[in-house]
């Protein structure tokens, strides 16, 4: 995505512009069950002005691009290190953290139950992702080879569309990240940990989607 207008959705933006997520919760607005909305319209339901709400979506927009590495090489190794590493790292402990908790609060009426099934499915898709980008797209990029950079360039703005179809998966099982009055310390952390990690998978997408992958156009 490369710019915003009123004819986009509100579960689009939300999962491909870094902060968006936050900004709708913020207003009030369900990127989940409302995702389908115009922007527009989502503003109006919340009794915002959408020409307001579009101005601090494009700030953010403008944000994300200003903190990227200049140099491609130097983005793809931030890419590897912020992100690949990071969510490998946040998976591993997420996943039996969240099966902890669904096992001792799963009768409870706010408990996400399928949150573990949830993150282990996205932990085998998003590491099948990450190791074609490392063993395939990120060495054709940094060798420059444009030729051929066409079909992986596709393929992974595809896989990136199912990351952000997980991304919304996360928000409703989740209620958006809202804890049931005296919820645990576990749950805490798996909430906190877990709304993190989205909003870094929404950086990830939005890095290569919209600076690197536009590098190789053409």
């Amino acid at each position: 995505m490369t710019d915003i207008d009123f004819s986009q959705t509100v579960g689009k933006v939300a999962t491909t512009v870094p902060g968006a997520a936050d900004l709708f919760r913020r207003h009030g607005i369900s990127f989940c069950c409302g995702g389908a909305e115009r922007i527009d319209t989502a503003a109006e339901k919340a009794g915002l002005s959408p020409d307001a709400l579009l101005t601090e979506l494009k700030t953010l927009m403008l944000a994300s691009h200003r903190e990227a590495p200049e140099g491609t090489v130097e983005l793809i190794n931030h890419l590897r290190s912020r992100y690949h590493e990071t969510h490998r790292s946040e998976l591993a402990w997420l996943i039996p953290l969240a099966q902890k908790v669904e096992r001792v609060h799963g009768a409870h009426p706010q408990a996400p139950v399928g949150l573990a099934d949830l993150l282990e499915h996205i932990h085998a898709d998003l590491e099948g992702h990450m190791s074609r980008e490392e063993a395939v797209l990120f060495p054709l990029m940094e060798r420059n080879d444009k030729a051929v950079l066409t079909q992986p360039i596709a393929q992974m703005r595809h896989e990136h569309d199912v990351e952000a179809r997980h991304v919304a998966a996360l928000e409703h099982v989740t209620g958006g990240y809202t804890l049931p009055d005296g919820a645990c310390n576990s749950w805490r952390a798996l909430y906190t940990s877990a709304k993190k990690f989205s909003e870094d998978l929404v950086e990830h997408m939005h890095l290569e989607n919209n600076v690197l992958f536009p590098r190789f156009a053409g």
